[in-house]
């Protein structure tokens, strides 16, 4: 077992040499550490490392143990990337500094009105179902362009899309699709590339890298 600094050396190696040869800047590539199910004392080690971005899939778990972190750490970002409520959009936006996982109308309502009532806007990613795949969330291709306009509507600030390819396929199409559409929708950022593929993701355009089992181990 590796400890956690290490791991998030060897890892950042691989994101510099991966940004080096598709000709970008490094600058271009945000690494989110996934904690979910993580304890505070597996977090800290990668904190003390200088790891500052982390994800987090529900809103009450990251409840639990971030407040306190953030004290001893207060420039860390987190996002949320798992499914997010409708009933717990004011707590995600009084949490968190990104959510991955806007993808569907109702979230649209209660996403502008949270961050209206916190005076905080807060950056979201659209989750789009690059795989066809109805059980995994996701808001479906045909529809994307439906949810982009009603969310610059409502003022909910675009940071880009977001997607999780299928499992168990080659995840490139998919990366490379999921890259023409930010650009036809104007959208700067690119979620997209987990710790299996996430040099194949930066090759084709990924802006952020979501990446927990190589700097955590497998999960229980």
């Amino acid at each position: 077992m590796h400890d956690p600094a290490t791991l998030l050396a060897t890892i950042e190696g691989r994101i510099d040499q991966t940004c080096r040869i598709a000709n970008r800047p490094r600058g271009d590539v945000t690494l989110i550490a996934i904690s979910k199910t993580q304890p505070a004392e597996t977090i800290t080690p990668l904190l003390k490392a200088g790891q500052r971005v982390f994800g987090e899939n529900r809103v009450q778990e990251a409840q639990g143990k971030w407040p306190a972190l953030r004290d001893q750490w207060p420039d860390t970002q987190l996002h949320l990337v798992g499914q997010l409520q409708s009933n717990k959009a004011d707590d995600a936006v009084a949490l968190f500094d990104a959510i991955h996982s806007f993808d569907r109308p109702s979230l649209v309502t209660a996403l502008a009105r949270a961050m209206d009532k916190a005076g905080r806007q807060v950056p979201c990613f659209v989750q789009v179902d690059i795989g066809a795949e109805s059980q995994k969330g996701g808001c479906p291709i045909a529809e994307l362009p439906a949810l982009i306009a009603g969310a610059r509507e409502a003022d909910i600030p675009l940071a880009g899309l977001m997607c999780v390819p299928p499992f168990g396929i080659e995840p490139a199409p998919f990366f490379a699709l999921l890259d023409k559409l930010a650009g036809d929708h104007g959208l700067p950022g690119r979620s997209m590339g987990m710790s299996g593929d996430f040099e194949t993701a930066i090759m084709l355009g990924a802006t952020h890298v979501r990446v927990g089992t190589a700097l955590f181990g497998e999960r229980d």
